[in-house]
């Protein structure tokens, strides 16, 4: 009996925290079904294949479109789809939600102090250096003169070639190695040559492959302290993500030296390069600092404009009406060169649209520095996981309306073109729509990202169909690190040749309000 003593005492304990909790509001706010201990744990078992659509349910069903997580063996969690929690959290209350220690535990041993993995005064002083260089005229001239290197030596070619010989391609591989080979020249300056079929597979690529995913897992562990004590004694998942952050800290480091010494060999301004590396080194920071935030433009830059591509060229084999229209906008005269494309607004909405419903970065988490309450109502306590949900918002008919599953560019073509505020998407208001993030840490390669979505997909569809080689499939959707379609997009490649413009004209000139899949 004495030996069964301390658990009784144990579970007496947990016991009252419960209901102490209960009884101080703490749990306040709609979610899963909880009980003593164990919290929403059973629910979330049950419904741990389908977290995405689980959540989105939930949200729905929530009054304030915001519920409150808790399950043993993860810290509380605050989840909202509500566009005024989510410009409290990013913008009114700013200072009060950093992205904490928890998250740059996840990502600290690869991302180190880059951008993306730190706060407060560090994070201001590199959000104003990189601002500044992001804003450069030389550096969007080097992203243009890539991509059209890229997609004309190699996208097209590829493509093209499977047109020839009636093969299957995966679209979503293809693109990822298009973008990682575009991120690396414009933030290195250096081509790894993902796409061309004479070299072999970079070591470096597969070192981000392999990183990005052992890190996944750790965000998704239902225990922290399990992936820690592996990284501890060295097992495991852990050793292998010690050796491939190894292999890119070596690679940006060895880069880091070699482009040093050719500036110590440059005259005045003749031979100086424009990436993001090379004018980092001009700016004096010391070599960890360039490596780390380097890492951390590759990091964000390497999946997620693929990712919203892939899912573009899926939705468009589902609704050729807004393929036409696409087309027809493409074909009415807008340079084809990078940058050339103007606004486009059929093809900016349906872009728009395509992450509104497939968003790059499912969710987004922020860490409690103090007690708070949101301007729903609900409780945040010091701590907390406070996470705003941009795939959820984007079903939201409480945002978007009663056809909010629906694939409509009406919901973009319908907006006024002009006096938008300019953080805005398409003149949404960024809280509504936080697929960039919004507030001071609005991702500043926003405007990038269209550039380069808008050029390959106006490159591929002028001059190639694609048909899913499952026409029933509906794909999952996968929230790693960046979204990812599972099992890829399997298409067959059929050449357009000259019929762009018959094509085009077919749908007529009044913008596509809402595709009906066929």
């Amino acid at each position: 009996m004495i030996c069964y003593m301390p658990w009784l005492v144990a579970c007496c304990l947990l016991l009252l925290l419960y209901s102490v909790r209960l009884r101080s509001g703490w749990s306040h706010g709609h979610g899963p079904r909880s009980y003593p201990v164990i919290g929403c744990l059973v629910a979330f078992y049950q419904n741990r294949f389908r977290l995405l659509d689980w959540y989105t349910e939930l949200l729905a069903a929530s009054p304030t479109q915001t519920i409150v997580v808790d399950r043993l063996g993860a810290r509380r969690t605050v989840v909202t789809a509500n566009p005024v929690n989510v410009e409290h959290i990013l913008k009114g209350n700013f200072g009060n939600y950093p992205k904490g220690k928890p998250f740059t535990d996840i990502l600290g041993d690869l991302l180190g102090t880059g951008i993306f993995n730190v706060d407060s005064e560090l994070w201001y002083a590199q959000r104003k250096l990189v601002s500044h260089e992001f804003s450069a005229r030389a550096l969007r001239e080097l992203e243009f003169a890539v991509l059209e290197d890229e997609a004309r030596d190699r996208l097209v070619p590829a493509l093209g070639l499977a047109a020839a010989r009636g093969d299957a391609v995966d679209m979503q591989d293809l693109l990822r190695r298009f973008s990682f080979d575009v991120i690396c020249r414009v933030s290195l300056g250096v081509d790894p040559g993902c796409l061309d079929p004479a070299l072999p597979a970079p070591r470096l690529a597969a070192a981000f492959d392999a990183a990005a995913g052992i890190i996944a897992r750790r965000g998704a562990a239902p225990v922290a302290a399990v992936w820690k004590a592996k990284r501890a004694l060295d097992l495991g998942s852990e050793r292998r993500l010690r050796e491939e952050i190894r292999v890119i800290h070596e690679a940006v480091m060895d880069l880091i030296r070699t482009r040093k010494k050719e500036r110590a060999l440059v005259n005045g301004g003749d031979g100086r390069r424009s990436d993001l590396l090379s004018r980092m080194i001009e700016c004096g920071y010391p070599d960890e600092a360039i490596r780390d935030m380097v890492i951390s433009f590759i990091m964000a830059g390497r999946d997620t404009t693929s990712s919203a591509l892939t899912w573009f060229f899926w939705l468009l084999t589902r609704h050729r009406d807004v393929e036409r229209e696409v087309l027809r906008e493409i074909a009415g005269g807008a340079s084809h060169a990078a940058g050339g494309q103007g606004k486009m607004r059929v093809l900016h909405a349906a872009l728009c649209e395509t992450m509104r419903l497939y968003p790059p970065v499912a969710w987004d988490s922020k860490h409690a520095a103090a007690g708070d309450v949101l301007p729903d109502g609900t409780r945040v306590e010091r701590g907390d996981r406070v996470t705003y949900f941009q795939y959820g918002m984007g079903r939201m008919e409480s945002i978007w309306g009663a056809d909010a599953a629906e694939f409509s560019l009406q919901r973009w073509l319908s907006l006024p073109e002009d006096n938008a505020p300019p953080a805005a998407v398409a003149g949404v208001s960024p809280f509504k729509y936080p697929v960039f993030q919004a507030g001071p840490r609005t991702c500043l390669g926003k405007e990038m990202a269209f550039v380069q979505m808008k050029f390959v997909a106006s490159t591929v569809l002028r001059r190639f169909e694609l048909a899913p080689v499952d026409e029933g499939r509906v794909p999952v959707f996968l929230p790693l690190m960046t979204a990812h379609m599972a099992g890829g997009l399997n298409v067959t490649v059929r050449s357009r040749g000259d019929q762009i413009t018959a094509a085009a004209a077919a749908a007529g000139s009044k913008p596509v309000a809402a595709g009906a899949p066929n």
